[in-house]
């Protein structure tokens, strides 16, 4: 259920992500310098390594400008090395450890077939050996060729991908070029392409400017393989009523 990447533009940028069942999509499109926007975006990205990546709506994917990608994938790698891998009943705890060790050893699995793919990995990559247990490393990829698995199936875990892209067109290809689609998030200091490209994604939910942020009165819910309908609000009459068409034959009656 998860689907995201992220992406941004020569002083912009785009962010944007993919989930597994729902997967979501994030983009992150930036018309103001790397250095202004670097705390939001920053924020934005290394977020996605909460609840140990185990989030339907998380961002695993990131498409970033080619001439700025060097420095915003810095930035990433050195915001998620700085997180505390531990107990998740630890106040200081910034990532836990995943669910069940089936998962654990899917998660190991998807990240082992990258790297035989030819992914690089800038952090993490594989458990975490300290702790043991159910614990994996949070992971950044580089260089994942294209049409990889670790770019088109859900690994529901702290690992995400970086990937590069020349044009807005090129970022929102990227962003609709999957099965998945349950949300997207755009992050830009332009108005006029915020609507232009959050109106080309091809997602049920696209967060401008921010990620995460639920109203239940809002629609909810995913297009292609993420779902069908909507729930939340007004929309979860439909969702969860089951609709019944009852033919009755105008003749044949038995009159009393």
């Amino acid at each position: 259920m998860r689907l995201h990447r992220h992406a941004i533009l020569p002083p912009q940028r785009i962010v944007q992500t993919f989930e597994y069942e729902p997967w979501a999509g994030h983009v992150i499109v930036e018309t103001m310098t790397l250095e202004e926007r670097n705390g939001r975006t920053t924020l934005l990205a290394v977020e996605q390594f909460d609840n140990a990546g185990q989030v339907c709506l998380k961002a695993a994917r990131m498409i970033v400008h080619e001439s700025i990608a060097q420095e915003f994938t810095r930035r990433v790698v050195d915001g998620a090395a700085k997180l505390t891998q531990g107990d998740p009943r630890d106040e200081a705890t910034d990532v836990s450890a995943l669910i069940t060790r089936k998962h654990f050893e899917v998660v190991s699995g998807f990240v082992e077939r990258a790297i035989a793919d030819g992914a690089r990995p800038l952090l993490g990559g594989g458990p975490n050996t300290d702790l043991g247990g159910l614990y994996f490393r949070p992971t950044v990829l580089v260089d994942a060729p294209e049409d990889s698995e670790i770019l088109t199936e859900e690994v529901f875990g702290p690992v995400v991908t970086i990937q590069t892209f020349a044009t807005e067109e090129e970022a929102v290809a990227r962003a609709n070029d999957s099965r998945f689609g349950l949300a997207a998030t755009l992050v830009t200091g332009d108005r006029d392409r915020a609507e232009r490209v959050s109106a080309r994604l091809d997602a049920g939910t696209v967060w401008v400017n921010c990620f995460f942020v639920r109203d239940l009165e809002a629609p909810f819910g995913g297009n292609g393989k993420s779902g069908i309908g909507r729930e939340g609000g007004v929309w979860s009459f439909d969702f969860y009523t089951d609709i019944k068409n009852s033919v009755f034959a105008p003749s044949g009656w038995k009159d009393n």
